[in-house]
């Protein structure tokens, strides 16, 4: 099969739908399909093969963060041309109604779309404000996947129809496999995230410190992320800042290690939240997970079973929960069984084939699915969102 995948961030910025992307062209490559992916690139930008880049990313204030997005007449004529070139027997879009590649590959494709919605949010002004332009290229698109019923919620409400809901997937093999860094191992509790972006909750988790520090003076805070490392600091007393490690960016490999290393990893994330895929990540890594409340994140964790949830932006909550976790070997071992168990349901072995199985389900034919005579059974048709005559 040949699958057009489009990206709407740009591809040298890492993120969670950046990551989800390359994952999934990457086991389709290995299924042996042909696979395009349209993203957003600097000039300078190393791509893989399989990536094409749409042209320069502008930063501009999406979902409660600042995405690098890209827009306008020269992207619309990158976008036909990927097309043309690609003569694609399916084209994946990813966020459609954010205002990038994905919108304008709906208006400009022609045949199987099949789009994907990763946004979890109930009040968004932009999404309710652009209803009538986002409708008309929507309306194009054979098929809806929602990686949370959180984003299937947003989807529903602020443009109608529905869609089915497939998580975003994980190696889980890759991060259970790796090997434990001996440095970031002992009294060590992990942070992965963009420092200077608030919704990832690094300051919940600063405020939160100080008292973890006094109960537990040996422990060890460790970053990884990009971001002002200074002002991430600056609210702490100045001896508990060497507490601190910044490991900025790191690579895949070492992210996998320090997940496998840490006693304790910890989500503070305060809003904006559609899945969570640092938790799966960390649950594949064996990491003991402690997460904020929010309904993604109690969703992913099995409700508290395979990690611990604490009150979004209470620090007071957060210390005592990661006191109680650092004390309790036993307790950690328990959450690390059970979220080791529970990742399996995300990883791409079973990721992969449910996305493969709605590809299929369109390319047979979205008017035959419409149809009364159709032999499936109408909910299949209700849960991926195909357009009906």
């Amino acid at each position: 099969m040949r699958i057009g995948i489009v990206c709407p961030y740009s591809w040298d910025v890492p993120g969670g739908v950046q990551f989800h992307i390359r994952d999934l062209a990457e086991y389709f490559l290995r299924l042996g399909h042909e696979v395009s992916v349209l993203a957003p690139a600097d000039d300078d930008t190393p791509l893989p093969p399989y990536v094409v880049s749409a042209g320069r990313a502008v930063p501009v204030p999406y979902n409660g963060s600042v995405a690098r997005l890209n827009f306008g007449f020269l992207s619309a004529a990158r976008v036909r041309r990927w097309l043309h070139d690609g003569a694609f027997d399916v084209v994946h879009i990813h966020e459609p109604t954010s205002p990038s590649l994905g919108l304008l590959t709906c208006w400009a494709a022609q045949g199987p779309m099949v789009a994907t919605f990763h946004t979890s949010n109930p009040r968004s002004k932009a999404m309710i404000a652009a209803y009538a332009i986002l409708q008309a290229a929507l309306e194009k698109i054979s098929a809806r996947i929602a990686v949370s019923e959180y984003a299937r919620r947003t989807l529903v409400e602020h443009l109608g129809g529905d869609a089915v809901v497939i998580p975003n997937g994980v190696d889980v093999d890759f991060f259970a496999k790796a090997d434990p860094n001996p440095a970031w191992q002992g009294d060590t509790i992990g942070f992965i995230g963009r420092i200077d972006e608030p919704r990832k909750g690094l300051p919940v988790l600063m405020r939160a410190l100080p008292k973890i520090l006094a109960a537990r003076p040996q422990t060890r805070l460790l970053i990884a992320g990009r971001g002002d490392e200074e002002e991430a600091v600056a609210s702490l007393p100045a001896e508990l800042r060497p507490r601190v490690e910044f490991l900025g960016m790191v690579s895949d490999e070492d992210k996998a290690r320090l997940l496998r290393s840490v006693d304790l990893y910890v989500a503070p994330n305060t809003g904006g939240e559609s899945f969570g895929i640092i938790l799966v990540e960390a649950m594949s890594a064996g990491a003991p997970v402690l997460a904020a409340d929010l309904d993604a994140f109690a969703q992913v964790l099995d409700q508290g079973a395979a990690g611990e949830l604490f009150a979004n932006e209470d620090a007071d909550a957060l210390a005592d929960a990661a006191v109680r976790l650092l004390a309790d070997p036993d307790r950690r071992a328990a959450l690390s069984a059970h979220g080791s168990a529970h990742v399996r349901r995300f990883d791409w072995s079973t990721v992969g084939a449910d996305i493969l199985s709605v590809y299929e389900t369109v390319t047979a034919g979205a008017a035959a699915v419409a149809t009364t005579d159709d032999p499936r059974p109408p909910g299949l048709r209700s849960r991926l969102g195909l357009a009906r005559d």
